[in-house]
């Protein structure tokens, strides 16, 4: 064991990794091209975010094109407004991003725009003048892509923020830096930049005509682009690499979202090295009940915690789930049970939890 730990010489893989943890460099960077990679970019990302093959592909076009030196050296990997209803993969494809990018889906730079709606609180992203409250302190947004350089910058609800945001973005989105309150050049050179925004949603809660996959007709999604118009001047939108607007969940897409919540399940239950098995019947039962074209997959998440997860959750804590067992999930007389092989009671939700 220690033979395979330790060695007489610094190999390349040591090196890389030391330079990797100073520099915030994705070690895959610095190993290998990313050749196979970039052009297996949409199938990957479709693994975990579903529904939206036209925003996935948009997305792996403009980092294809920055990766092939096609695009200004001078600006950010890319940048995208994401809209659309909610819960429909806005935020799961800029993590999915950071995952695929730089190998850490925790390369996110959150920034909730809500906070953000009076004009003062702008200066809290680069730090406040000389002479004001708080100048010692750093700016939010400068600071933490200072300290993580290669990461996926999001701004979450994008339309609640102040107007000056915008004009404070334009700088990062034309030359792929920003100058805070002390004078220092932050680098956006190796930052994707997202929006998320929820411009347009009563366009898409009045629109009745999306067809059974959930995709948005395209002159719905023109006339979501032009509401966005009159929100953002053109020499903000124009320097968007892309407007990204999300279809609505089908249910046959949310059928595989539940496959893949269910995976995440497997993978946190084999550190117990509990297994779970689920009937197609539950499967088409969970999927049915969480389904809801307007709030897309959120819905589905509440139901699976409900009827599967809290269930499950009395079982470990009564010990009637152990290491190395196997837990079945059945649908007896409509409602979801949860159960170990070997228990004497079965833990469910009855007519009482109701």
């Amino acid at each position: 064991m220690r033979a395979s730990l330790l060695h007489d010489s610094v190999t390349l893989d040591d090196i890389a990794g030391v330079i990797s943890k100073m520099t915030g460099i994705p070690l895959n960077n610095l190993m290998k091209g990313e050749k196979d990679k970039l052009l297996d970019m949409e199938v990957i990302l479709q693994q975990h975010v579903v529904g939206q093959d036209e925003a996935i592909h948009a997305v792996a076009d403009a980092v294809r094109l920055q990766r092939a030196g096609l695009t200004s050296d001078k600006r950010p990997i890319a940048s995208f407004m994401f809209l659309g209803p909610t819960g429909t993969g806005k935020t799961e494809l800029t993590k999915q991003l950071a995952e695929f990018l730089f190998n850490d889906k925790l390369a996110v730079i959150r920034f909730d725009m809500s906070e953000f709606q009076e004009k003062h609180s702008v200066l809290r992203l680069i730090g406040s003048p000389p002479g004001y409250v708080g100048y010692e302190d750093s700016g939010e947004l400068t600071e933490a892509v200072r300290r993580k350089p290669y990461a996926v910058v999001l701004f979450d609800e994008f339309e609640k923020a102040h107007k000056d945001v915008s004009k404070l973005l334009l700088q990062v989105l034309d030359e792929g830096s920003l100058t805070d309150s002390h004078g220092k050049h932050i680098d956006f050179r190796n930052t994707i930049i997202v929006m998320t925004s929820n411009i347009g949603q009563e366009i898409l809660l009045a629109d009745k005509d999306a067809n059974s996959e959930g995709v948005i007709k395209d002159s719905v999604k023109t006339e979501i682009i032009e509401n966005l118009r009159l929100h953002y001047p053109p020499e903000f939108l124009n320097r968007l690499d892309d407007v990204l607007v999300f279809n609505r969940l089908s249910k046959s897409s949310l059928r595989n979202i539940l496959e893949i919540r269910l995976d995440e399940i497997l993978e946190r239950l084999s550190d117990k090295r509990i297994t779970l098995s689920l009937t197609d019947e539950v499967k088409a039962h969970l999927a049915d009940k969480g389904y809801d074209p307007i709030y897309g997959a959120r819905p589905l998440n509440r139901t699976l915690q409900k009827e599967v997860l809290n269930p499950l959750a009395m079982l470990l804590i009564k010990g009637q789930v152990r290491e190395g067992e196997h837990v079945n999930v059945k649908l007896k007389n409509s409602e979801v049970v949860v159960e170990p092989n070997h228990a004497e009671e079965v833990v469910g939700r009855g007519p009482q939890s109701q």
